[in-house]
């Protein structure tokens, strides 16, 4: 008898391994099928829902059946990784850490999508058999309804998030370790995502006037003249939202607006930075701030004084997103004929118009009337309930570009939306930061032929406190040196020096963290003296760059940062080329 018992007790753990890899290999089929279905999930409510057709889109409830699937096999999953065998085996020192990281891998999938994904479709309005009526005001009543469980998803992803985070990262299983790693970075892009959701569901329905009428002015940035928030203010907007039904009231060009003058106060650091270009008098330098609520308070204030008129807020887009529109919407015809596609209208608007048009005033009329083309199935998008999804994605899409900007003239709105990358908002808190930010000196056009390129590299830990760090930004011209319009390579800036058609003229500031100082500064290599300033706590070094047709130059800045540890939050300014960035941060001081 006591013979037996040895055995048997010698024989468990070679059971327990047995039954570990035999339930492992289960779980990994329930979870390839939960992958399989997630990803016909995701691509049901992008693609699928582009078409007008009813037949060729994924309903709430089909979605709900991919989700429902998908909760299942993750709930199989999770259920063949728990037990006293893949418990014990969790605990064992370095040689239980592949099952560590599937049994937490399983949970977090089982919690993701029987909580969060479930939450998310539950709260999607079912469309009308026929896509008409309001899609909008559908969704804005779905989201009122199920804010609540949306909010409690949104923290369940974060805490999802942060569990994966902490499993093992390394081990002695390498399916394992891309198992994790897979699964990490599929939460990194999720969870924004849910904290975006989860404010949506709390300001999206009274901004869109379900407790009365709202207004935004909307303009439209040209990126061909750099900005701090992206282009130059062109042609604007007057949105109006009325319990969900959108529609535009007016629509004219900065000519309306260039006598403006904007009755506000945004500080004595904003005053001192721009104090020389003027922003709430000039309405072409009214964004040279890359803070938003600065363009947007500065645009609210100037339409109540142009008109008389108070908007609840502003709104900013570029041709980018109009792209981005119409791909979902389809082509728009402007009143000449000219079709309007997601293919042509950054080149139509950025380039082509100022080969076309020699005249001024009929080239700014021609970007007015690309506005207002686009605008017509932009709202008919919003008020079907089969477009309105994919729409919908192209918004998130444009807003994560940093493309799309929102500000709210109510507070308790303002507040939820500054903690969101889509209000353009400066952050003003201690931590790593890097941004650089270019503004079109020349009165050119030549913007759209610029690419900018920036490395922020982590270097030594100072024994006083803080870190070196070194940036190196290299900016280039790709201007031709012939053939462009007069009016593109026009230099109003009318300079000392000889210059040729397609040079160009920018204004280049480097924002570093929050307590940071400049110890050196060179262009091209040699010394150069950066002039200093202060935005939202930020220290601001900018130069004066003359920038020739075909070339490029480097800046580069020494920093000493007081936070410079972890990756940098990143500023990106979005203009005709995005940045090129390279982030690298080093190991923690102290350490």
């Amino acid at each position: 008898m006591l013979r037996c018992a040895l055995l048997v007790t010698a024989a468990l753990p070679l059971v327990g391994a047995v039954w570990i890899a035999v339930t492992a290999l289960l779980a990994r089929s329930e979870l390839i099928a939960a992958q399989r279905d997630l990803d016909t999930l995701r691509q049901s409510g992008t693609s699928a829902s582009v078409t007008a057709s009813p037949s060729g889109v994924a309903t709430a409830s089909a979605l709900d059946w991919l989700v429902r699937s998908a909760a299942a096999h993750a709930a199989r999953a999770h259920r063949l990784t728990t037990g006293p065998a893949w418990y014990s085996a969790a605990m064992l020192p370095l040689l239980g850490d592949p099952a560590r990281t599937v049994r937490g891998a399983a949970y977090a999938v089982d919690r993701l999508t029987g909580t969060v994904l479930t939450s998310l479709v539950q709260a999607m309005p079912q469309p009308a058999p026929d896509g008409r009526g309001n899609g909008m005001a559908q969704a804005l009543e779905a989201l009122q309804k199920h804010a609540p469980q949306i909010e409690r998803a949104a923290r369940t992803a974060t805490q999802v998030r942060a569990d994966v985070h902490a499993l093992p990262k390394s081990t002695w299983l390498p399916a394992a370790d891309r198992a994790r790693a897979g699964l990490q970075q599929q939460l990194d892009r999720l969870d924004p995502v849910m904290t975006d959701a989860s404010v949506a569901a709390r300001i999206l329905p009274p901004m869109l006037g379900t407790q009365g009428e709202r207004r935004y002015f909307l303009a439209f940035q040209n990126f061909a003249e750099a900005r701090g928030t992206g282009g130059l203010p062109g042609a604007f907007a007057v949105l109006r939202a009325d319990h969900g039904r959108l529609s535009f009231e007016r629509f004219g060009n900065d000519t309306e607006m260039a006598r403006m003058k904007a009755n506000v106060d945004l500080g004595a650091d904003f005053d001192a930075l721009y104090q020389s270009s003027d922003p709430t008098h000039v309405w072409v330098n009214s964004n040279i701030s890359p803070h938003f609520p600065y363009a947007a308070r500065i645009w609210a204030a100037a339409w109540r004084e142009h008109t008389g008129e108070k908007v609840d807020g502003a709104i900013a887009v570029d041709p980018v997103t109009l792209s981005r529109f119409l791909r979902v919407t389809g082509p728009a015809r402007m009143t000449d004929g000219t079709e309007l596609t997601a293919d042509n209208v950054v080149n139509l608007t950025e380039q082509a118009s100022y080969a076309r048009y020699k005249d001024v005033t009929r080239r700014k009329a021609f970007f007015v009337d690309a506005a207002r083309a686009a605008a017509g199935p932009l709202i008919a998008a919003a008020h079907d309930s089969h477009q309105l999804p994919a729409l919908l994605v192209a918004v998130n899409d444009a807003q994560r570009a940093g493309r799309l900007k929102i500000w709210s003239a109510h507070a308790n709105e303002q507040r939820l939306l500054e903690s969101r990358p889509y209000s353009g908002t400066l952050p003003d808190t201690p931590g790593p930061f890097a941004g650089l930010v270019v503004n079109n000196a020349a009165g050119s056009k030549l913007d759209y032929y610029l690419d900018r390129s920036m490395v922020w590299e982590a270097g030594e830990c100072r024994p006083g406190g803080g870190r070196a760090v070194t940036v190196t930004v290299t900016l280039t011209n790709r201007a031709p040196a012939s053939g462009l319009p007069d009016y593109v390579t026009l230099r109003e800036d009318h300079p000392a020096y000889p210059t040729r058609p397609g040079d160009n003229r920018l204004l280049v500031s480097y924002y570093a963290g929050v307590g940071a100082d400049l110890t050196g500064a060179t262009v091209d290599g040699r010394p150069a003296m950066l002039a200093p300033g202060v935005e939202r706590g930020h220290p601001v070094y900018t130069v004066d760059m003359e920038l020739p047709a075909g070339s490029h130059r480097t800046l580069v800045l020494h920093l000493l940062e007081p936070h410079a540890t972890g990756t940098p939050i990143l500023l990106r300014q979005p203009l005709a080329t995005p940045l090129r960035a390279t982030l690298k941060p080093g190991r923690a001081c102290g350490v």
